[in-house]
């Protein structure tokens, strides 16, 4: 794996090669402002604020807050948001909420709109489309997410354990953490071999995943200071071929 090319050729050289990379923020800073600007990056910073309880996990007796939009993209560089419409998974890729429609409360206008969003979109759709150039049409989904650790229950960035989501292309991309520990991502081989792992710890620190080769996951994440709030905020965009 090219550890220290943070370039977008290096980069996605190492996701030809290895599956995956992990981008240090400074980098991936780099890597966005390549291909837009971030001038509104703290109204898209507090935005996960407003996120709402994910109502389909609480009935597992697990807890995150949410929002979702769904984008398109073709191969002429043109990204559109879509009417908004449901999540869905099927058992094999999501054992604990498979096959069923999720529908969650849509991501605000003004922050789907926004520049922070338009150029982290323009990013993943000038990098992954690269390795898969015969597709014309790409479907996008962005997720907001909040972890929240609590005293008595750590934080589950990934419910569902290490898996696959069963699209093409991931980006996870850390927005802020607040006193909490562990969160580390994880990749495996489909046997189960662990390739690599990094904990997002600074804003835009990165990890890029090609779902069709590695599987991922992230452990759970406990409060430093079981007397403050504790949660751990991410922004995930993965792209699905749509011909």
């Amino acid at each position: 794996m090219r550890e220290h090319d943070c370039s977008e050729p290096g980069l996605l050289a190492a996701l030809q090669d290895d599956g995956f990379r992990f981008v240090e923020a400074p980098a991936m800073r780099r890597l966005l402002q390549s291909h837009g600007a971030l001038n509104d990056w703290e109204a898209f910073v507090g935005s996960w604020d407003e996120l709402v309880p994910d109502a389909y996990l609480a009935r597992t007796g697990r807890h995150r807050r949410r929002r979702y939009a769904v984008f398109s993209a073709t191969a002429d560089g043109a990204i559109r948001r879509e009417p908004h419409q449901p999540h869905f998974q099927s058992s094999t890729y999501n054992a604990l909420q498979g096959d069923i429609e999720r529908w969650f409360e849509p991501i605000a206008p003004a922050i789907g709109d926004g520049a922070s969003l338009r150029t982290m979109l323009a990013f993943v759709c000038g990098l992954f489309p690269q390795m898969a150039p015969a597709v014309r049409r790409w479907h996008i989904e962005v997720h907001q997410f909040r972890i929240e650790a609590r005293p008595d229950e750590p934080g589950e960035p990934t419910p569902e354990g290490v898996h696959r989501d069963g699209v093409d292309y991931v980006l996870v991309l850390l927005i802020d953490r607040q006193n909490i520990a562990s969160g580390t991502t994880t990749i495996h081989a489909a046997d189960g071999t662990l390739l690599g792992s990094f904990t997002l710890t600074n804003p835009l620190d990165a990890a890029l995943v090609d779902d069709s080769r590695v599987f991922h996951g992230v452990t759970a994440v406990t409060p430093l200071d079981p007397s403050q709030s504790a949660h751990r905020d991410v922004l995930v965009i993965t792209l699905r071929r749509d011909d």
